[in-house]
């Protein structure tokens, strides 16, 4: 992982830096008409701003897609039509075939653990009612628990409306995998006309919203706190906005190992949602993100360049203002440093004030 960190302290500030203000001032207000620098004046002069400060670490990271999970077939057949790869699948929307029977997507928290037939009860019954009535198959049905003569009826409905060949009004295991909403198709784990067992994967889906996942080292650890906004330059070249949603859990790795939040090196793999959810990511944003993690800012703050704060002898930091060809050292409190700038607070400050800076 590539780290690259934007951020100044203040060890530049130093007795040795302060000692060197006194040589040349390079705008035209400090210079002699024959050239010669004026006694007791800085070596040169820089006006304060007043800025936002920025403290960011930037790290790489892929595009990928949240909550990746496998899909196990529940039964043995032969894959009559594949999952496709990069669709997006919704409640009704066939997953995939097995033995030319309909695998199809359903929305719910319970998975598909037994045959559905009149005569059930239970959860699973709830919300397969749910979504008969959800895709217009619901006339007369009573949204219970209870699988009766009107769940079959419904179910019978839907599955002429699929096309199933001898439609029962009752579910097989193998017919429908319940997921709590639409899926990503990452991956056909298993190819067309390939016999699976039960158990088997047959396809890895994820959420549809994509994400920024990115390896933070050890020392960046805290930058994985949930919440924690980031900006992210995609591989097409838009920044756009994101935060931490959390860590990954662990997932088997390609060698069947788990791979998952905690790496080897002590460092944390996280995911960033980002702001526009699946409208920020197009078909080019593919590979390397860079991404920018905004671990601390200041808003409208007055600033200087690091080497314009001078250690004073009796203790603190101080700047010395230029008007004209007097100087004077204000003593100021410094505070957070970023991009080789200081924010600085003191008694007459204000924008636009020139103040001294010790050549480097």
């Amino acid at each position: 992982m590539k780290r690259r960190t934007a951020l100044v302290t203040l060890t530049a500030v130093t007795a040795a830096a302060a000692a060197t203000a006194a040589a040349l001032v390079l705008d035209d207000g400090g210079r002699d008409p024959g050239g010669t620098a004026r006694e007791g004046l800085p070596p040169a002069t820089t006006a304060i701003e007043r800025m936002d400060l920025v403290r960011s670490t930037t790290v790489d990271g892929h595009v990928d897609h949240a909550g990746r999970r496998t899909v196990k077939t529940a039964v043995e057949g032969t894959v009559t039509r594949a999952a496709r790869e990069g669709g997006t699948v919704g409640m009704g929307g066939v997953l995939y075939e097995l033995d030319a029977r309909p695998v199809v997507l359903l929305y719910g928290s319970t998975p598909m653990f037994r045959p559905l037939k009149p005569g059930a009860l239970g959860p699973d019954v709830l919300q397969l009612e749910r979504n008969l009535r959800d895709l217009g198959h619901g006339s007369g049905l009573v949204i219970d628990h209870r699988y009766d003569a009107a769940t079959k009826a419904a179910v019978k409905s839907w599955q002429r409306a699929l096309g199933v060949l001898g439609p029962t009004g009752e579910l097989g295991r193998g017919d429908v995998v319940f997921q709590p909403g639409p899926v990503r198709v990452v991956a056909a784990d298993a190819a067309l006309a390939d016999q699976v067992a039960p158990g088997a994967p047959v396809l890895t889906v994820a959420s549809p919203t994509p994400v920024v996942r990115v390896e933070l080292q050890a020392e960046d650890r805290a930058l994985g706190r949930k919440g924690t906004r980031a900006e992210i330059t995609l591989p097409a070249g838009r920044t756009v906005g994101g935060k931490v949603t959390g860590t990954v859990r662990p997932v088997p790795g390609a060698d069947g190992e788990a791979a998952g939040a905690a790496n080897p090196n002590g460092g944390l793999t996280v995911e960033i949602a980002l702001d526009d959810g699946a409208d920020a990511v197009r078909g080019d944003d593919q590979g390397t993100a860079s991404v920018r993690f905004v671990s601390e800012r200041r808003e409208n703050v007055l600033t200087v360049p690091v080497e314009a704060v001078v250690a004073l002898r009796e203790g603190g930091y101080g700047l010395e203002t230029v008007r004209g060809d007097r100087t004077r050292t204000v003593r100021v409190a410094t505070g957070m440093t970023a991009d080789g700038r200081i924010e600085v607070t003191g008694d007459g400050l204000t924008e636009g004030m020139k103040v001294g800076v010790a050549k480097p």
